[in-house]
């Protein structure tokens, strides 16, 4: 039996209690039962669901049901559930989180299904690494990425502007965005959107100054003049009309149905080069992806290759067993890496890359061509974010639009965030 449950909607309690009586007790005994969680868009919920049918069809008596929100309802959602002891079996867990529920104890540890029940023998060790906490595997990585710029290519050429190269400044293409907007071949569309509330953005450009978001031991690794110079760049981009204005950008739920390149507000927006996939199903004119742009000509690239997500399993499962087991599958069958394609990431497995590989379509074939493209721009993978790095990314984000709607200076924004956050990691 199964239930698919979508966005914010679960399935009527008494509508599940009368069709699990239908089934008699017998076969409710016999039934094994998995509850997932993830973030992401319709697109990732056709895929998974598609994946979960494939498992059921291949493993009788089995019932999966899944639940799916967008990234903001994500994390309070999930952390309810687990602080009531209602969590899911299979959680879709991020780098920057999986260090504080893993040390809470919410995470199950799996390495001691491997390699029997989960076989990770040709994943790159880095990534297997990622998922680790304190010597112990907590998540299942479930694709590689890199943080990107989505582009809408027609809207460039209807402006007469080219495309941003790898080469291209962070002022340059604040100056190909105020073209776009100054041009005004589309009504409301701006050049860029508004990133300064946007973690990786601010990470990338960290790293290219030779610095950080965090250190190895949890400390903020930047100060208050890197962030009050990262605000100030963006109120210069607002200023010269290269980038949405503050009301527009607040639309931008962090998700890709309210990005300003899917609502048509920008031309170029920033997101993760797995999700290239759905934005190009959600925008009917043609887009592409580059790298995130440089301070200096000659700067070093602020990117890394990361796990995009991974599949950690609750330590307060009953069916930790199947759990791993449908883990395993997702990450390992060559039909369910089919149905998922590089929505989640660049397959971790040799392997399922080679099958995926040989299937891509052209929008497959564009994400994976920019992650194995960044050459020279792509560092080390940064160590896993301290607990209460969530609530820094917030914070970031709340206090771009404070800056952006003129409640706050640049200068007074750059310190709000280094007190804030600085107060967060003291707290663990």
């Amino acid at each position: 039996m199964t239930f698919r449950v979508n966005r914010r909607n679960f399935v009527a309690g008494g509508a599940t209690l009368l069709s699990l009586s239908a089934l008699g007790t017998s076969a409710l005994a016999q039934e094994k039962r998995l509850r997932l969680l993830w973030w992401g868009s319709q697109p990732r919920a056709d895929r998974t669901n598609k994946v979960s049918q494939l498992y059921q069809s291949k493993n009788s008596g089995t019932s999966i049901t899944g639940e799916f929100l967008g990234w903001g309802d994500y994390w309070p959602r999930l952390a309810t559930q687990v602080a009531g002891r209602n969590a899911p079996d299979v959680i879709q867990m991020d780098y920057r989180y999986i260090v504080q529920y893993a040390r809470r104890g919410a995470l199950a540890p799996l390495e001691s299904y491997m390699p029997a029940k989960l076989n990770l023998d040709d994943f790159d060790k880095a990534q297997i690494e990622g998922g680790s906490v304190d010597g112990h595997l907590y998540g299942v990585s479930l694709g590689a990425n890199s943080a990107a710029t989505v582009l809408n290519t027609t809207a460039f050429k209807e402006a007469g502007v080219d495309l941003p190269t790898q080469a291209t400044t962070w002022e340059e293409f604040a100056r190909m965005g105020a073209e776009i907007t100054k041009a005004g071949k589309r009504k409301g569309m701006f050049g860029l959107a508004d990133g300064s509330g946007g973690e990786p953005l601010f990470e990338n450009w960290l790293r290219q100054r030779g610095k950080a978001l965090y250190t190895a031991d949890g400390k903020i690794a930047f100060d208050v003049d890197d962030a009050s110079e990262w605000y100030d760049m963006w109120a210069k981009f607002r200023e010269a009309g290269a980038c949405v204005p503050a009301d527009i950008q607040a639309l931008d739920k962090n998700d890709i149905e309210t990005n300003t390149v899917s609502l048509g507000k920008s031309a170029a927006g920033f997101a993760h080069s797995n999700q290239f996939v759905a934005y190009q199903a959600m925008n009917k004119d043609k887009l592409a992806l580059t790298n995130y742009m440089r301070i200096k000509p000659e700067s070093k690239g602020g990117h890394y290759r990361k796990p995009s997500m991974f599949f950690s399993v609750s330590a307060q499962s009953k069916a930790v067993d199947m759990a791993v087991d449908y883990v395993n599958f997702f990450v390992k069958n060559p039909e369910a890496a089919l149905l998922l394609d590089v929505e989640r990431g660049i397959p971790e497995s040799s392997a399922m890359r080679e099958v995926v590989a040989a299937k891509l379509d052209e929008n497959g074939k564009v994400a994976l061509a920019y992650v194995s493209g960044l050459g020279e721009l792509a560092g080390k993978l940064p160590p896993p974010p301290p607990a209460g790095a969530g609530e820094g990314e917030l914070m970031l984000r709340n206090i771009a639009e404070q800056v952006g709607f003129g409640q706050l200076s640049p200068s007074d924004g750059g310190k709000q965030l280094v007190a804030e956050i600085t107060q967060i990691l003291a707290r663990g």
